[in-house]
């Protein structure tokens, strides 16, 4: 994966502290507290079993629409959407191929209201909450509320003790990797400008998170 965590790893300064996998009981404690807060959890082993979940939570014929998340590429479901055998409505597709900037602006702000929409976090606390952020708000803007169903998938290397330390992995691994990235492929700084912290989930069976016991995205 050309935009990885490896790619920049090795010249952006990061808490690795923050970015380790969790014991077998600090991700239990997390599965636990998650479903307290109304978020239905799934645990898989490996990025495939990841990308296996994913298809087989996706009826035919939904309207499926993604935020940008290096998770969602290491695992393959990028290419899967755009190219794989399915027979979903691929709003991504639909929207990056308006030319005018103006309409896929407003087509963007449209598929937020996905059946499906997929995306990923950038910490999720023992606690219970999950954390995330972007420059522009066009990746968590479904979160809330506007996609009728939510899959958000993660590694298990984002599982931190608390909230304030899902906080300090946003500011201190999260971020300066992804504005390394930002920098290489736009040409441009990134910034922790529209933030979500994601306390409670409570419309049964809208939002998934996928758990992979590897470590995935920043």
């Amino acid at each position: 994966m050309e935009h990885d965590k490896a790619a920049y790893a090795d010249d952006v300064s990061y808490d690795e502290s923050l970015d380790e996998l969790p014991t077998d009981d600090e991700l239990e404690t997390a599965v636990s507290n998650l479903e307290d807060r109304g978020f239905g959890v799934v645990v898989v082993d490996t990025a495939e079993d990841a990308l296996a979940e994913l298809k087989s939570r996706i009826p035919e014929g939904a309207s499926v629409m993604n935020g940008h998340s290096t998770t969602l590429e290491e695992i393959g479901f990028d290419d899967y959407l755009m190219d794989g055998d399915h027979n979903w409505q691929n709003l991504h597709a639909e929207v990056f191929d308006i030319d005018d900037d103006t309409e896929r602006a407003a087509a963007r702000r449209e598929a937020q209201t996905a059946d499906y929409f997929l995306g990923g976090v950038n910490a999720v606390a023992q606690s219970g909450e999950l954390v995330a952020a972007d420059a522009s708000g066009s990746r968590i803007g479904a979160y809330p509320f506007a996609a009728a169903n939510l899959l958000l998938v993660t590694g298990a290397n984002k599982v931190v003790d608390d909230l304030d330390a899902a906080l300090d992995r946003l500011e201190n691994v999260a971020y300066p990797l992804e504005d390394a990235r930002a920098e290489d492929v736009y040409g441009a700084p990134s910034a922790i400008a529209k933030q979500l912290i994601y306390r409670y989930e409570n419309d049964d069976d809208r939002t998934t998170v996928v758990l992979v016991r590897e470590s995935l995205g920043y």
